[in-house]
């Protein structure tokens, strides 16, 4: 409404100018009163006042200026209660110069009402207070999304049919019949109706909505999918810095949500976007130590990522490296063997995927080798594999380097026919060699150890288990020539072929004394029965 006498020009962020009337707008607006002081008079010259971030600009201004020209009355309604609220903050219309209404007081009131809004006008409100840019601690933000999370929490409790931002009097039909029931439920999922409607949201306002639907109690999984359903709509035609915006603010929301609504293949999903953005060090840090948590659930093909730009490795090796330390920061309590077990076989299955990598580094490969506790694995052959194929690729390690990578080993837990290719194995250190046999020479006489003991535990009266200690000492005997006989040692390890040579006689021997005691133990049985006594003597354990 143009003023009858201007006596003010007004330059509106330099998209529009107003001519109005100095006294009349002083009457409402606190700031333009101490701009002009009490004087009410028509000035002598003209004056101007420039604005430069009006809030809501020209279309802002005019519906302040509309107030003050009316009277102090405005139509306030959910499509303008943010604008005129906006306009008269920034113009301190709080309290009234002279006794006349107050804008801020009629806002107030109109957002009193909000619970009886359609869904179609709490959007139009939302879209309204993004465009205005109103920070997102403001009251009137706060208030309009905890209704609409209230909304969907009301919609999820009533399972009601969705109604999208139409022009639809309701912000939800209660009342539907059976047909429209039905077709809702082939285009729509009762928990996600609302996603498409929000998709205007910026990621500042939906990180408010998303820890709004957290404090209401709102299922993690839903707020979730809704999540990753706005990235996907957005990546589509978001710029770079966009999309890092958008990604951070999901792996932030996912971080404070309960991680088990949130799938490892999900997580990895996460991360392939990451790959060509530069999101924050916190955010990635997030999601990696996310991945970390559930890296029992992960499979070889999420490991296998490419190296970043600079890094001549195939794959990221330190990425991984860092899954695992978050995986065994959780500690003892919340990981246990088998996802333990289950992890070193996933990381034996990397580690043998990047082996024949030319540029990876003896000192990574190390790492991955020695990053788990040895407790995690039960047998050590997929690693003594994955050694031999780097080993066999890196011709160019020195002994030094090749000794340090053995150190990964244990030589305690690798099977007879491990040790039998390691005695052959020309690529690893001839120290590695010997202390494999030294491991498989204490597993030996273990062994004999245990045969002696059971033969001792057989020679019963009643000669029960000779068959059973037979059996057992001749599958000693093979073992022992399995590696007497088959291991290729230097002329410097001929003491320990002779030892273990010695060792296999020694078995021979403890052969003939039970089939020796058997015969004594039937004589004695059969002495029994025929009414004569015992012998005076049984011959003694041979030392």
């Amino acid at each position: 409404m143009e003023p009858c006498c201007g006596n003010l020009e007004v330059d509106v962020n330099g998209e529009e100018t107003f001519m109005v009337d100095k006294t009349v707008i002083t009457q409402y607006s606190s700031k333009f009163a101490k701009l002009f002081g009490k004087s009410s008079g028509a000035a002598r010259g003209k004056l101007k006042v420039i604005f430069h971030d009006f809030p809501g600009g020209a279309e802002g201004f005019e519906l302040m200026l509309k107030f003050c020209y009316n009277n102090g009355t405005t139509d306030i309604s959910p499509s303008n209660l943010f604008l005129a609220r906006s306009a008269a903050e920034y113009m301190e219309m709080k309290e009234p110069v002279a006794d006349v209404s107050n804008l801020l007081e009629q806002t107030e009131k109109c957002l009193q009402e909000i619970s009886y809004w359609t869904w179609s006008e709490l959007l139009v409100a939302l879209k309204q207070c993004q465009n205005l840019l109103v920070p997102d601690s403001s009251v009137m933000v706060e208030r309009c999304l905890d209704t609409v999370v209230g909304r969907l929490l009301l919609a999820s409790e009533a399972s009601p049919c969705p109604s999208t931002s139409s022009t639809d009097s309701s912000w939800i039909r209660f009342s539907c019949d059976s047909k429209s029931t039905e077709s809702v439920k082939t285009s729509f999922s009762r928990s996600s109706w609302w996603f498409e409607d929000l998709l205007f949201l910026s990621p500042l306002l939906v990180e408010e909505l998303a820890k709004s639907m957290l404090s209401r109690k709102m299922d993690h999984a839903v707020i979730s999918r809704f999540l990753l359903y706005y990235q996907k709509a957005k990546f589509s035609s978001a710029k770079t810095d966009e999309k890092s915006k958008i990604i951070e603010m999901v792996i932030d929301m996912h971080y404070v949500m309960d991680q088990s609504s949130v799938p490892c293949k999900t997580l990895f999903g996460m991360l392939r976007l990451t790959l060509g953005l530069n999101i924050s060090k916190c955010s990635r840090s997030k999601l990696e130590t996310m991945i970390g948590s559930q890296l029992d659930q992960a499979t070889l093909d999420n490991l296998l990522v490419p190296s970043p730009f600079g890094i001549n490795y195939l794959y990221d090796v330190n990425l991984v490296l860092r899954f695992l330390k978050a995986f065994l920061r959780q500690g003892n309590g919340l990981v246990t063997p088998f996802q333990m077990r289950k992890v070193a076989s996933l990381i034996d299955l990397y580690i043998a995927e990047i082996a024949p990598d030319p540029c990876l580094k003896a000192s990574k490969f190390l790492a991955l080798a020695i990053a788990l506790p040895d407790s995690a694995r039960d047998s050590y052959d997929e690693l003594y594999h994955a050694m031999d194929m780097y080993l066999e690729v890196h011709t160019q390690l020195s002994q030094e380097e090749r000794l340090k990578i053995c150190c990964g080993l244990n030589y305690e837990k690798l099977s007879p026919e491990a040790c039998q290719h390691l005695s052959h194995n020309t690529k690893f250190p001839s120290k590695s060699t010997v202390q494999a046999l030294i491991s498989q020479q204490s597993k030996l006489k273990n062994l004999l150890h245990d045969s002696l003991s059971t033969t001792s535990y057989n020679a019963s009266p009643c000669g029960s288990g000779g068959a059973a200690q037979k059996g057992q000492n001749d599958r000693t005997r093979e073992e022992v020539v399995l590696y007497a006989g088959n291991f290729d040692l230097s002329n410097d390890n001929e003491k320990l072929k002779a030892h273990l040579q010695g060792m296999q006689w020694r078995v021979m021997e403890l052969e003939k004394f039970c089939r020796k005691m058997q015969i004594q133990m039937a004589k004695i049985t059969k002495s029994k029965t025929s009414g004569h006594g015992y012998p005076k003597s049984l011959p003694k354990l041979c030392s």
